[in-house]
């Protein structure tokens, strides 16, 4: 026969005078005792002489001989009635209470360990064999049941208890947080026994982390996460938010692993006008395929030497200036910021200023005001760096850009000299995976748009890049993971040794990656002028006259 009838509910605990124990008889509200030390059970006892009768008096060891009775922990504001059906004691000196006591049992029902508690300092520390002793409460509700409710420590368990109207099982864990894990395994027979455990751990790191934990060792479904505003159930309780807490406990979420989520719950967001912003290519064609540039997101600008990297990265940042109101950020690793900043005036003077002998050809007052309209305009930050840069380095000064001066456009110029500078250079492509890979976080972290620039490698035959060749994503120089990780793939072509001046500075934009659109191949074709610097828009100068 059970011990209990599902029916019956605990009132308190008492001495025995069978075993001579001093708290570990149950007395049960329809009128049968049970002892947890001797194993004795009563029917039909006096329920009324049972009430009166009080536990003895309980003396251990590292308390100090401290004396340990019933009563209400009122800085908690936790019942007498509660801390009878726990079987927690406390100690006073004169009237203040100074230690509270925890009692522990094995899965016999036998008080074999106690956990003390010092109130001034929040000392734990515990006697007996708490490693053989089931979870706490465990003891009181040893039936199956539709819901249980789990505290990361006793004062909390006994809280919820109260909260939830003394209704629902509430227990906890041993030692907290940290033996979450390993007390729940423990104890998998027992919990799985309700059909729902609505897990109530403290509202912090540690606690969520546990939480997480814990519903992972049991069947999807079965846990329950609350998510608490207050620290926990006991702070509740002090503040009287009982409607609060009832409320957390009802709305508790079952735990579903991180990245799963209905799409259903997107509803609210779905219709809400997309975070991200979106600026236009100053090259109409380009966005015929692209749609434009969006902050949130990692472009890859890659081509050959000579091929007009740095010439299309000077019209971006120009046109980023006059076509949003936000700050651009700039990582030139192979140039001064003297000459980042003549680069950016060039595209406004449409001149080449970058070349010392073309801005002797102007006034003080024509630069000056070429540079109050750009670079002077306090929007353009650049990173003045020297000598070798570390990867942290750079990923420390993007993170910065991002959100204290509020940057949303960055350029990093180029991938390549990132790697080629760490000292042990011995696996590029590792290299090159672990760098884009921290690109790619950075750029989800702080939603930026990153215009990085990334080199080729040299190509197998006769014919290399700077004669024109086609551009493909296995040229990418060093690594896979430059294509997997950005959004799009942008490659630059130009046929250097072509005899026909048109082609020979016609650089064809060649889309390899379009994740925002799915459409890809040659985007436009991008004239240099060679007296003004200037990178323009024009038609396909490669097609045959039919004439």
């Amino acid at each position: 026969m059970s011990k209990y009838n599902s029916d019956n509910n605990f009132v308190k605990h008492t001495s025995c005078e069978m075993c001579g124990s001093s708290d570990a008889l149950g007395v049960y509200d329809d009128g049968h005792t049970y002892c947890y030390s001797c194993k004795t059970r009563k029917e039909n006892q006096d329920i009324g002489e049972l009430m009166k009768a009080e536990p003895k008096v309980v003396k251990m060891a590292q308390t100090t001989n401290k004396t340990f009775t019933y009563s209400s922990i009122t800085d908690r504001k936790i019942s007498l009635e509660t801390c009878r059906k726990y079987g927690v004691g406390i100690s006073r000196s004169g009237t203040v209470i100074d230690h509270h006591q925890y009692k522990y049992y094995n899965s016999s029902g036998d008080h074999v360990a106690s956990k003390f508690r010092r109130t001034k300092d929040k000392t734990f520390w515990s006697e007996g064999d708490l490693s053989s002793c089931v979870l706490f409460g465990q003891n009181l509700f040893n039936q199956s049941g539709k819901f249980i409710t789990l505290c990361e420590g006793e004062l909390d368990a006994m809280s919820a208890y109260e909260l939830m109207g003394s209704k629902w099982p509430s227990i906890s864990l041993k030692n907290g947080a940290a033996s979450a894990v390993k007390n729940c395994k423990d104890a998998l027979e027992y919990l799985n026994k309700f059909e729902t455990i609505v897990l109530s751990f403290d509202n912090d790191k540690p606690g969520r982390v546990a939480a997480e934990k814990v519903a992972r060792l049991f069947e999807p479904n079965k846990c329950k996460i609350m998510n608490l505003e207050l620290k926990d159930a006991n702070e509740y309780l002090k503040t009287g938010q009982r409607e609060k807490f009832t409320q957390a406990w009802w709305n508790a979420k079952t735990y579903t692993p991180a990245g799963i989520i209905n799409l259903k719950d997107l509803k609210g967001s779905l219709f809400e006008e997309d975070y991200s912003e979106t600026c236009m290519y100053p090259w109409p064609q380009m966005n015929e395929k692209t749609y434009g540039m969006r902050t949130g997101e990692l472009v890859c600008f890659t081509s050959g030497a000579g091929m007009g990297k740095s010439s299309v990265m000077r019209e971006l940042m120009y046109h980023l200036m006059h076509n949003t109101q936000d700050n651009i950020g700039i990582l030139a690793l192979e140039e001064n910021t003297k000459n980042t900043a003549w680069n950016i005036m060039s595209v406004e003077a449409d001149a080449r200023l970058y070349i010392r002998e073309v801005r002797e050809k102007y006034s003080n007052e024509q630069i000056e005001g070429w540079f109050d309209d750009t670079v002077g305009s306090g929007r353009f930050f650049a990173f003045d760096h020297f000598g070798s840069v570390e990867n942290d380095e750079i990923l420390d000064r993007v993170r910065y850009m991002a959100k204290a001066l509020d940057i949303k456009w960055v350029v990093l110029d180029h991938l390549s000299i990132l790697v080629s500078g760490q000292e042990d250079n011995g696996d590029e492509r590792k290299s090159i995976d672990i760098l884009m890979t921290k690109l790619r976080s950075l750029v989800e972290e702080t939603g930026i748009a990153l215009l990085l620039v990334s080199h080729l490698r040299r190509p197998s035959g006769d014919r290399g890049h700077e004669d024109g060749r086609e551009v493909s994503l296995s040229h990418l120089r060093g690594s896979a993971s430059i294509a997997h990780l950005s959004d799009s793939v942008i490659a630059l072509e130009r046929n250097q040794q072509a005899d026909d001046e048109i082609e020979a500075n016609t650089t064809t934009v060649r889309i390899l990656k379009n994740r925002y659109t799915g459409d890809t191949g040659v985007a436009c074709y991008l004239h240099y002028n060679k007296d003004t610097g200037r990178m323009t828009q024009i038609d396909n100068p490669f097609l045959e006259d039919t004439d």
